[in-house]
């Protein structure tokens, strides 16, 4: 994460810059892992730790009297405008001056700073040596056998080897892959005689597919990343690597998380709980079976590695594993808390689970690091087994969300809002995120008209619904969407007909937003690029134009093929393109051209969020978006191109 640029005023108060706040607001949401709106006066701490601001614990107690003190609520609750006022308050004292040195090490933090190659505000840059050593120590078993990793593997955790190993793009596309396999095709990533050009070329198609999984690189380019900037690195790391642990953490991929289920609770209220928000349960469950006390966070509730101990022996002891009898309980009688923990690990790893925490890890309540540990043991180990509670399940009700809805949650989550959006309607039904998108598509927004939360307990869906009334205004009248039939109540009761309606606007909007200085200022609509598409074919004598976004033709992939060899020539391998006889192609060769094409477009810089399969099934609104990002190359010029 950027430390936050911040300027001080004559008064000598500190003023936190716009792109300063969003970096608090990221720490704030990291911390804020029930999306709340709250942190806890517990939490406070490792809030600051994760905003790179790093306080001793006397300092934080007496941040904390004082705050509960003036706290007119006596909720011993934070907000988030509570936090900035507290942040702003510190970095105008004399601390700020001790923040502000150019190379310091702290309680685990490297940091270095310097001026802003862009403004002349002060920086500093932090980043974690506990999460550097855990990452490492993940790929380096997660890859230890891919042939094209062995010139940086295995890494030392010890040293920068993982920034230096990020600079030709290679392992940061595998990781991808590894999360979310099948993302890059590995046919069209560059792993021999690798030139700067041939590693800006992996980078590009690196970052490009972290967007289309739903990681937010808007602050990341391939030169940033081939400098191996720390802070950047570790941090494009942890989302590609938290995609992955928390892929499988969901109703629909483990019917047994129903189990979860509390008594007269709704199964959509389950299905909208985040992946955190499960894993807390999962553990909870876990420690009711062993009939010990259950826990409310991944930071402090954890330290004294109790919790861990009960929940490896519950795991061992499922008949599932055959692994009864293998925790050792006595390491819950030390003392030594660092000394417990080394303990409790030695039994994870009989299980094979000791992965991203270290004993202090675990002693000093990392939270992040502690949420990795626990959803890779569920990865590995679930154990659970769905108990209805007494509630009637229609196994429809626990489908998993389509590949167009996982394709639009990505899209939003790439852009960098807030909340992240784990379940597509639900996360929407306050009107909060389509707010951020509306901006992200140049549609001005009157925040002052936006109820933000907190909301009151009687009445909160009433703030919510006016806040999804005013969405539905603003598409009607100011993005001339249409939005026929859609009202604010559909976008707030999580229909997903409207609010799907709604989101493909603003989707197709961000798509064409980079073309609409073409054409003398002509609105772009599907006729400009269907036409850009076919002339540009035809151009470089290419036979395969094609009618509409509808045309059969597409399913083969050819025409994308063809269009990327046009406006960025060389770039094709054509042994690597399946013809066929006559045109006609089977299945697997469709299947096959289409994720060669996907992964060809990202990798000349097209941020493509469609899918192969929307190829291959010619889906002509994302068959849509893949046409129009390839003519906004012909703005940009693909990375090739002279």
């Amino acid at each position: 994460m950027k430390v936050h640029t911040a300027e001080v005023t004559m008064d000598h108060f500190t003023q936190i810059s716009r792109e300063g706040l969003e970096e608090l607001r990221e720490a704030f949401n990291k911390i804020d892992i029930d999306n709340s709106g709250y942190v806890s006066d517990f939490e406070l701490q490792e809030l600051f730790r994760e905003a790179n601001f790093s306080l001793p614990g006397y300092k934080v107690r007496e941040i904390i009297e004082t705050f509960v003190a003036g706290d007119t609520n006596k909720d011993e609750k934070i907000s988030f405008e509570e936090f900035v006022s507290i942040y702003q308050e510190l970095k105008s004292k004399e601390l700020s001056e001790t923040f502000r040195k150019s190379i310091t090490r702290r309680d685990g933090i490297r940091s270095f700073g310097g001026m802003s190659g862009i403004s002349s505000e002060g920086t500093q840059h932090s980043y974690s040596d506990e999460e550097k050593v855990a990452f490492v120590n993940w790929i380096n078993k997660s890859l230890a056998k891919d042939p094209d990793c062995q010139h940086f593997l295995p890494m030392n955790p010890d040293d920068e080897s993982l920034f230096n190993s990020a600079r030709d793009g290679i392992l940061l596309c595998k990781m991808i892959n590894m999360s979310q396999p099948d993302t890059i095709d590995e046919r069209v990533i560059n792993t021999k005689k690798l030139t700067t050009f041939k590693m800006t070329e992996n980078l590009v198609l690196a970052l490009n597919s972290a967007s289309a999984i739903g990681c937010t690189v808007v602050s990341i380019d391939a030169h940033d990343l081939m400098a191996g900037k720390p802070h950047l690195v570790l941090g494009l790391f942890w989302q590609i690597i938290k995609v992955g642990l928390f892929a499988d953490i969901e109703i629909s991929r483990n019917e047994g998380l129903i189990g979860l289920m509390t008594d007269g609770e709704q199964l959509d209220h389950l299905m909208s709980r985040s992946p955190e928000e499960l894993l807390l349960r999962w553990v909870n469950h876990h420690l009711h079976n062993a009939g010990t006390e259950t826990i409310g966070n991944f930071s402090e509730d954890i330290m004294d590695s109790r919790a861990y101990f009960h929940l490896l022996y519950q795991i061992a002891s499922q008949e599932e594993y055959e692994m009864g009898g293998k925790i050792d309980m006595r390491g819950l009688h030390e003392p030594d808390l660092d000394q417990r923990a080394e303990l409790m690990l030695q039994q994870a790893a009989r299980l094979d689970g000791r992965q991203f925490v270290s004993a202090h890890d675990v002693t000093s309540g990392n939270i992040k690091l502690n949420l990795a540990f626990v959803a890779n043991l569920y990865n590995m180990y679930p154990a659970v087994r769905a108990q209805m509670n007494g509630n009637s399940i229609d196994a429809a009700q626990i489908e998993g969300e389509s590949r167009e809805e996982k394709t639009f949650r990505n899209w939003i989550n790439s852009l960098g809002v807030s909340p992240y959006v784990n379940h597509l309607y639900w996360d929407l039904c306050d009107g909060l995120v389509i707010m951020q998108l509306y901006e992200k598509v140049n549609v001005p927004v009157n925040w002052k008209k936006v109820n933000n939360p907190p909301y009151p307990v009687l009445g909160a869906n009433m703030k919510k619904l006016e806040n999804c009334n005013y969405a539905v205004e603003l598409g009607r009248d100011v993005a001339h969407f249409s939005l026929v039939g859609i009202g604010g109540e559909n976008l707030n009761e999580g229909s997903r007909m409207h609010t799907l309606a709604l989101v493909w606007q603003l989707m197709r909007r961000y798509t064409v937003l980079v073309l609409s200085d073409l054409g003398d200022g002509e609105k772009v609509g599907d006729q400009i690029i269907l036409n850009w598409v076919n002339t540009t074919l035809s151009q470089k004598r290419k036979d395969t134009q094609i009618s509409s976004f509808k045309d059969k033709l597409i399913s083969t992939s050819l025409p994308v093929i063809d269009l990327i060899d046009a406006i960025a020539p060389g770039s094709v391998k054509w042994d690597m393109v399946k013809r066929g006889e006559k045109g006609m192609l089977n299945d697997e060769d469709k299947l096959s051209n289409a994720k060669y094409a996907i992964s060809l477009a990202r990798k000349i810089g097209a941020r493509v969020y469609a899918l192969p399969d929307d190829l291959v099934e010619v889906n002509p609104k994302m068959v849509l978006t893949v046409f129009a990002c390839l003519m906004g190359m012909k703005k940009t010029k693909p990375l090739n191109q002279k």
